[in-house]
């Protein structure tokens, strides 16, 4: 029973640092994509011509590139802060779909979701459509730990599990298990 002091490990910072820059590489092969694109549309396109099209590319990939940066930047001021499991629901929702023979059709899915109930009073809410795992994993009056930089939680008291989930990843992994199958990074138990 208790947090992990493996959070302090620097296999999550080098996962952190890495997915911060695979972010950056996509987005500026999305942005160079729409550049490219938008230009090579003002050149053979009969509706818009450069500079504007450009203009218009240039545009687009950088709202790409300033999207990850703000991503990023947010991963990093995030805070960590504990919470108990005050509810959990289940919800029948249904979502209209736009089919092939322009009419809707409803699709019904499930909510699953945890209700935590952070110290100073906030509610947070964990959902999943269609996968009751999560839902599973927790019961009400858990204590959880949520790890800001990192985007994922810890169960305090992880006694009674069979898996736990990779706090870098999120993969579910065996307990009996030291490191994640996926991302090893230590797994915190």
């Amino acid at each position: 029973m208790g947090y992990s002091n493996r959070i302090n490990d620097p296999a999550f910072a080098k996962y952190r640092a890495d997915s911060d820059r695979y972010a950056f590489i996509f987005a500026f092969i999305i942005a160079a994509a729409a550049v490219l694109g938008f230009f090579l549309y003002g050149e053979l396109g009969k509706e818009m011509e450069n500079p504007d099209a450009l203009y218009i590319g240039l545009g687009i990939g950088g709202m790409f590139i300033a999207i990850a940066w703000i991503t990023n930047r947010s991963k990093k001021g995030a805070k960590s802060w504990d919470a108990t499991v005050c509810d959990k629901q289940v919800i029948k929702k249904t979502r209209r779909r736009n089919a092939a023979d322009m009419d809707y059709h409803a699709r019904e899915y499930l909510l699953y979701k945890v209700v935590l109930r952070a110290g100073d009073g906030k509610l947070h809410e964990i959902t999943s459509e269609n996968d009751d795992t999560v839902y599973n994993y927790y019961q009400v009056g858990d204590r959880v730990r949520y790890h800001g930089s990192l985007r994922s939680y810890e169960k305090y008291d992880k006694s009674k599990d069979t898996i736990v989930f990779c706090n870098a990843c999120a993969s579910l992994n065996e307990m009996s298990s030291d490191r994640c199958h996926r991302c090893h990074c230590p797994l915190l138990k």
